[in-house]
């Protein structure tokens, strides 16, 4: 179990870059593609208080817990840890939501074409897989 934790340690930042979405105005006009960074990208353009939120709850979150659990499996953490790694896997939860709510919100407006990609398989795969080691942690 300890080494499918860190193989999340790479499968992370390959998810954040892979295409979660394709979304389009039209089917009729191009679908851009859509990722966790591109998606940080907008944000930052835009309003950077919400960026830097989604940053640490999407990117740093789940990374410092994914580490977290790493050295406590190698024996280079305390278990007294823990609850702080809890804390951090809550807020890494914050990403689930968020692209939940992007694609009902683009879906509800019915204007636009969305598209699920290969990467939101992964970055779901990536989330389930964190939840079930971070559960063995307990």
């Amino acid at each position: 179990m300890k080494w499918l934790n860190l193989a999340l340690l790479v499968l992370f930042p390959v998810s954040w870059f892979a295409p979660l979405l394709r979304a389009g105005l039209l089917p009729l006009f191009g679908l851009d593609e859509i990722s966790v960074i591109t998606g940080l990208q907008s944000l930052w353009a835009s309003d950077v208080a919400l960026a830097l939120l989604v940053t640490v709850m999407a990117v740093f979150a789940p990374m410092a817990k994914t580490a977290g659990l790493a050295l406590l499996d190698f024996g280079l953490l305390s278990p007294r840890a823990l609850p702080a790694l809890r804390i951090l896997g809550k807020l890494a939860m914050a990403d689930v939501f968020l692209i939940a709510l992007y694609v009902v919100v683009v879906k509800g407006v019915g204007l636009a074409t969305v598209e699920v990609a290969w990467g939101l398989y992964l970055f779901t795969a990536c989330i389930l897989l964190s939840l079930i080691l971070s559960h063995r942690a307990r």
